[in-house]
């Protein structure tokens, strides 16, 4: 059975409320992974993901980057929140290095087995995670910005990391994918690139459908992103 639970954790003398799902039926010790959120703050699609999580048998939190739990409805409430972050990485990398130390306190955790995973904005923190050289097993993008701003030092990227892009995406150019590719390689991280075609931003958001914004569902791409993460935890845990 799938126990959830809201979790408030603290950083620089701020609240942020996260999500916690596990299933209690299971004994001792599990990988954790964590959800990073989209550009609209911790939203029922985010903790939703983490029930999925729990439900593989891993410990799914879902983080919150804003702060009290905050939200935005709006393109302008959501640019508006994300904003502070885009332009100051290196809080953004505190943020979500707060939320991966309170994974680490959580009693079904074991500690050394913590992933990430995130969508569209929630894709960059989670790579900004690895880039911080976190101690975390593995991080997943899903349709996430890819751009470093330098935040990556050589050589100290210890997760291995999967990067899950739609070919169509219009705010995330073939030339900052390769641009991405680049800088994993220079950093020497272990790393994978999946690419769907006919795929546009937001590919697993199911609310996703404003073609002229460039945010469309695709079905089969998620069906398959999902797929491909399965398999990656599995290798990166080794279960």
């Amino acid at each position: 059975m799938i126990k959830r639970q809201e979790i408030t954790y603290s950083h620089e003398g701020m609240q942020f409320q996260g999500y916690y799902a596990f299933d209690d039926t299971l004994i001792g010790k599990r990988p954790a992974v964590m959800v990073a959120h989209d550009w609209s703050g911790k939203n029922p699609l985010a903790c939703h993901k983490a029930d999925k999580l729990a439900e593989l048998g891993y410990v799914g939190f879902a983080l919150d980057m804003f702060g009290e739990g905050k939200t935005g409805t709006t393109k302008e409430e959501k640019m508006v929140l994300i904003e502070p972050l885009m332009k100051d990485r290196s809080l953004l990398q505190k943020r979500i290095g707060a939320a991966f130390e309170a994974v680490k306190n959580l009693e079904t955790v074991d500690t050394h087995r913590i992933g990430a995973i995130g969508f569209c904005f929630g894709g960059l923190c989670v790579l900004d995670l690895a880039r911080s050289g976190a101690a975390v097993s593995g991080v997943v993008s899903f349709h996430g910005l890819l751009n470093s701003q330098g935040h990556a030092l050589k050589n100290q990227i210890k997760a291995k990391i999967l990067a899950l892009h739609g070919f169509d995406d219009p705010m995330v150019k073939p030339d900052q994918v390769i641009a991405f590719g680049e800088e994993m390689t220079r950093a020497k991280a272990d790393w994978e690139l999946n690419m769907y075609g006919n795929t546009m931003h937001g590919f697993t958001n199911p609310e996703a459908n404003d073609p002229s914004f460039g945010t469309v569902y695709n079905k089969q791409s998620d069906m398959r992103s999902w797929i491909a993460m399965e398999n990656f935890f599995s290798e990166v845990f080794k279960r």
